[in-house]
């Protein structure tokens, strides 16, 4: 019996956020059978069966979801990837680290669901609104200089789409040579580099963990530092920074803008206000 090509993949496993969120913009949340156990958004995800923390998974109730593909990020889950492999389950790893690349991700999955229209209308939306971003920080009348502050212990800074959204959001990053360092080991800072670049803002997203500003106040030598001496110290959540899609380019460099928008004192368009609850310290 000759079977139908015209099929697309129906029963989808994210094993991270971003191409789980990614699929319910694009109306093709049906699809999905299993996720993260770290997914937040969108909330109604949470319903969907959870199959995996980052870098390990169920296999077992993987299995029995019989998936016909599993949707998977970076090197990180290399090991998950290969015995879902060996298993006979049909993977696909993206590796984006970019805001270029997640905009490519964003329509290879709408390519893989038969959504290519849908896909290219949503990265449309995404490029048009940081745009707007864009041109709102180029109205600043200066723009701070940004430490982004990924891990506390070591001190890391911030990956490549990270330092990229500040840019746009309008912000100077002092560490740009480390952007392209995929490894966060490669991005591990000394105390006295922050102190010498001394940052006008620092904005901390600890990777789940709430960012303990009392911490950083109380760092040795950090005292003098501009940011630390005038207070300026945010928190993104990293839900909306720290994972490489469609919240990173939505509400996180929302958030991230109206940081250095306070920071410059700068007025930010209502349209491009957060959503989501930002830093108490914004509304002070």
């Amino acid at each position: 019996m000759k079977k139908d090509l015209s099929e697309y993949p129906r029963r989808i496993i994210c094993l991270t956020e971003e191409t789980t969120e990614v699929l319910y913009l694009l109306g093709e949340q049906d699809r999905i059978v299993g996720i993260s156990g770290y997914t937040v958004r969108p909330p109604e995800a949470r319903q969907k069966p959870k199959v995996s923390a980052f870098i390990n998974a169920k296999f077992d109730k993987i299995m029995a979801l019989e998936p016909d593909l599993v949707f998977a990020f970076s090197d990180l889950q290399a090991d998950i990837a290969a015995e879902l492999i060996r298993r006979g389950v049909n993977v696909f790893t993206f590796n984006q680290r970019s805001v270029e690349e997640i905009l490519h991700m964003i329509l290879t999955v709408g390519r893989i669901v038969g959504g290519e229209d849908q896909s290219l209308f949503l990265v449309g939306q995404l490029c048009e609104e940081l745009d707007a971003v864009r041109a709102s920080a180029a109205r600043f009348p200066f723009r701070p200089r940004v430490y982004f502050e990924e891990w506390f212990d070591p001190l890391i800074s911030g990956i490549r789409w990270v330092e990229e959204l500040i840019e746009i959001a309008g912000g100077e990053t002092i560490f740009p040579e480390l952007r392209n360092c995929q490894a966060a080991k490669d991005r591990i800072l000394s105390s006295e580099a922050i102190i010498d670049a001394n940052p006008d803002v620092i904005i901390g997203s600890w990777c789940g963990r709430q960012v303990k500003k009392e911490v950083i106040r109380s760092r040795a030598g950090w005292a003098n530092i501009a940011a630390v001496a005038s207070g300026h110290i945010y928190e993104v959540k990293s839900t909306y920074i720290l994972q490489p899609g469609p919240a990173a380019l939505t509400e996180g460099i929302r958030q991230i803008h109206k940081i250095l928008a306070h920071v410059a004192a700068a007025d930010v368009d209502i349209t491009l206000a957060p959503v989501e609850k930002t830093d108490a310290a914004l509304s002070a």
